[in-house]
């Protein structure tokens, strides 16, 4: 399932001011697997569990981007509002 956000997150994943949107929780998902900078972190792994509770319908679409967006941060990736 590939549910899309209400707002995208645009943040700068490949670099500095090298944003990217990311509108849907499984885009979300394989930029946390495969373009993360960090590997481990308490936001990080909490983002991926709720990603996958909101691909099953377990939680909202909100709150995996929510948690998505404290990932960023933890990972110390600039977001634009």
């Amino acid at each position: 399932m590939s549910k899309s956000w209400n707002k995208g997150v645009t943040l700068a994943l490949e670099g500095p001011a090298q944003f990217t949107t990311i509108t849907t929780i499984q885009e979300a998902s394989w930029a946390l697997i495969e373009d993360w900078p960090i590997e481990e972190g308490e936001a990080l792994d909490r983002a991926l569990i709720v990603l996958e509770d909101a691909m099953k319908g377990k939680k909202s679409a909100e709150a995996a981007r929510l948690a998505f967006i404290a990932a960023a941060h933890e990972a110390g990736i600039d977001i634009k509002d």
